[in-house]
């Protein structure tokens, strides 16, 4: 099974645009599922996150929020591959 991440997002968030595009590279590289999730369609989400997206999760482990911190996450992901 590969590694799935996500991304919790909102669509008018420019920071969460951005870390999807900055995700690319990385989903392409490691064969990562990326799934995105509105912070606002969710209200347990929302409570959860919402001055905090984007946020990147692997399961419920936080890889960063408001800027993808690469080094980190290629860290994460190189040791769970």
């Amino acid at each position: 099974m590969g590694i799935e991440l996500t991304l919790i997002s909102r669509g008018y968030c420019h920071l969460c645009h951005d870390m999807e595009k900055a995700l690319l590279p990385l989903v392409d590289e490691y064969g990562v599922a990326l799934s995105i999730l509105d912070v606002d369609a969710d209200p347990v989400l929302e409570a959860k996150y919402d001055e905090l997206v984007p946020v990147l999760l692997h399961g419920e482990t936080e890889l960063c929020h408001y800027f993808l911190d690469e080094p980190k996450t290629r860290e994460y992901l190189a040791k769970i591959r």
